[in-house]
């Protein structure tokens, strides 16, 4: 079509759109999800607060209250403050239009979430991928051979890394701060944070060019569509340049303010998803053709002999789960499964033993 070639850029016209598939009737185990609501009480309440909500008019767009909030009930140390943005693929594409001059370059390990190098290649900025070890760590001496020769403006550091599960070493990690310097800064994406138990926010202090990202997405909040960062002021204030007005909804704004005061429900939420992750964990390595790998998030990769088989069995016994074995070499004949509850992990278990055997 002429006028779609003459107005679009060939490599957007090359793309495919990101692809989320209809889970309706099917046990929904593919996008790293809390399984459990809100008690019932809370949700009442919940509702009557969001009815109250004056949704003819705009949001105040400091989000003060909703700010003041998240550094007091999330962890964030104090002296140092947040942006917001409308889930973490917002505040990715807030900080590439941010870093993007001329010859700029975004590192990350790979395989790794999908946004990063999209949100680079939208922004006009060269991707770097650097290939994990096998066994899906970090491999710190070719993430610092590309530091030195590539010099990126951006580097992400996934903690724990989506779709391995894997928490790179700490030290590590570390040792590509420094390397990086104040050449560029580095996002540590804790989007799994409460999965992990372990964080760079309160090291904030430590680093110049540390970023630390979290979405409330996985601690149950999915579909309000709220993330969060925190850097130095001086890094916040020139994001927030580039933060579309109002870009926090009146609605999720609500709800994240109330839900917040209650955030020992999701705490424990997330510790029923980690328990349920080592038995989870441990029923799948005693299956013969199954290999689990370590995980610290709310999800688990497993290797089988024959990926693309063994999902089209899952699909056809109503379970979703991701099929990750054609993202990168290293995840060949690999799957995702989000981590539920006790009944739904027996649904999985049971579709999987079925499916391998």
């Amino acid at each position: 079509m002429p006028l779609i070639e003459n107005i679009i850029r060939p490599d957007i016209r090359a793309l495919a759109a990101y692809h989320v598939p209809d889970s309706t009737g099917f046990v929904k185990l593919d996008a790293m999800e809390n399984p459990y609501a809100l008690p019932e009480q809370l949700r009442a309440e919940l509702g009557r607060r969001l009815a109250d909500v004056a949704m003819n008019r705009y949001p105040v767009p400091s989000y003060a209250a909703l700010k003041a909030k998240i550094r007091d009930k999330l962890g964030v140390p104090g002296g140092f403050d947040v942006v917001l943005g409308n889930g973490s693929d917002e505040l990715i594409s807030m900080i590439s239009i941010a870093c993007a001059q001329p010859g700029a370059k975004v590192l990350a390990p790979l395989p790794g979430f999908v946004m990063y190098a999209m949100s680079a290649q939208f922004a006009g900025l060269e991707f770097i991928g650097v290939p994990l070890k096998a066994d899906f760590s970090l491999d710190k001496e070719a993430m610092l051979a590309a530091i030195a020769l590539h010099r990126p403006a951006i580097t992400y550091l996934a903690y724990p890394n989506n779709p391995t599960g894997t928490l790179f070493d700490a030290g590590d990690m570390v040792e590509i701060l420094a390397a990086v310097g104040e050449r560029g800064i580095v996002i540590v994406d804790e989007a799994y944070q409460p999965f992990a138990q372990a964080s760079f926010m309160p090291r904030l202090a430590e680093f110049g060019n540390l970023v630390v990202m979290r979405t409330v997405s996985k601690l149950g909040l999915a579909g309000i569509r709220l993330g969060y960062m925190a850097a130095s002021a001086a890094l916040l204030a020139e994001f927030d340049k580039v933060r579309p007005p109002y870009n926090i909804n009146v609605l999720t704004q609500a709800a994240a303010e109330f839900v917040l005061d209650h955030a020992a429900v999701l705490d424990a939420q997330a510790e029923a998803v980690r328990a349920e992750r080592t038995r989870l964990s441990a029923a799948l390595a005693d299956l013969a053709g199954v290999e689990v790998f370590p995980s610290a998030a709310n999800f688990l990769l497993i290797r089988v002999q024959d990926a693309d088989e063994v999902f089209a069995n899952l699909l056809r016994r109503k379970i979703l789960i991701k099929n990750v074995g054609k993202m990168h070499a290293l995840l060949a004949n690999c799957l995702r499964v989000t981590v539920s509850t006790p009944h739904e992990n027996a649904l999985f278990l049971e579709a999987l033993r079925a499916s391998v055997f």
